[in-house]
């Protein structure tokens, strides 16, 4: 009865296939990353009581919030990559994955630049847990960038997908490091015993994504292949072969191949006599 119902009633009535079409076509990653670069933005742009100021009023100037202006430039390159996403998928008559790509390249490019001038200032724990970040951002670097040339591997596209997994892990995990300390108590820069802890939680972060990103290929791929409806609907297809008509090349070939076998038959037959 459930696959019959599949049958009968799909999920999207003929009248509805256009509206669906159009919205399974969104870019709701773009999206996302529009809305969160945003939102982002604007919250560290009115989180400093005197404002973003740039360069002080005293002489000589001097540049303010350096961290502050670093964050903003991570979040505006956030929001900047989702727009291109969108355009790429909704607005330009054809999906620009090429430009998509470079956009993302040209970013993780200047977000590793931005990581490690932004470290500089930093020392301990906090020294640490950037060090860490910035090593995820140039393993996910090195892997876009060998997708320009190959981008089809299905390797490295599984290597983006686990970097960026953990690249969102750690950076929330070193949220709660250097401001939220889930004790109440800040780690402490000079002892050994707190920086060492960082390198444990960044390996169980490593395991735990990893795993994450197995039991999902897993279960994907368990359900695609046991309990997917269209599997079970329509049985295993072949590839479909697609016949061409013979074109005048091909009646060429035939023609020689049927000459050099009269050749050969004739060729016999006086060898025999």
């Amino acid at each position: 009865m459930i696959l019959k119902g599949c049958v009968l009633y799909p999920l999207c009535p003929p009248r509805n296939k256009q509206r669906c079409s159009r919205l399974w076509k969104i870019a709701y990653g773009g999206l996302l990353k529009i809305v969160t670069g945003s939102l982002l933005t604007f919250y560290v742009v009115l989180c400093l009581d005197g404002g973003m100021v740039l360069m002080s009023k005293q002489v000589p100037s001097r540049f303010m919030y350096p961290k502050e202006w670093q964050h903003l430039t991570m979040f505006i390159l956030l929001t900047l990559n989702g727009c291109v996403d969108f355009m790429s998928k909704n607005v330009l008559p054809q999906r620009c994955v090429g430009l998509e790509k470079g956009t993302l390249v040209l970013i993780i490019y200047e977000l590793l630049l931005l990581m490690v001038s932004h470290a500089k200032d930093s020392e301990g724990v906090e020294l640490h847990v950037h060090s860490l970040l910035i090593l995820v951002v140039f393993l996910l670097l090195l892997v876009l960038t060998a997708q320009l040339w190959a981008p089809n591997m299905c390797h490295l596209q599984l290597m983006e997908t686990f970097l960026m997994l953990m690249m969102g892990s750690w950076l929330m995990q070193a949220g709660f490091i250097l401001y939220r300390p889930v004790s109440g108590y800040p780690w402490q820069d000079d002892d050994i015993s707190d920086i060492m802890f960082v390198t444990t939680f960044f390996c169980w972060h490593v395991m735990i994504d990893a795993s994450f990103l197995l039991g999902i290929y897993g279960f994907s791929s368990f359900w695609y292949h046991c309990y997917s409806p269209s599997l079970k609907l329509t049985g295993p297809k072949e590839a479909p072969y697609y016949a061409s008509t013979p074109g005048p090349l091909y009646k060429l070939l035939q023609e020689v191949e049927q000459s050099e076998k009269e050749d050969q038959a004739l060729l016999l037959a006086k060898c025999s006599t």
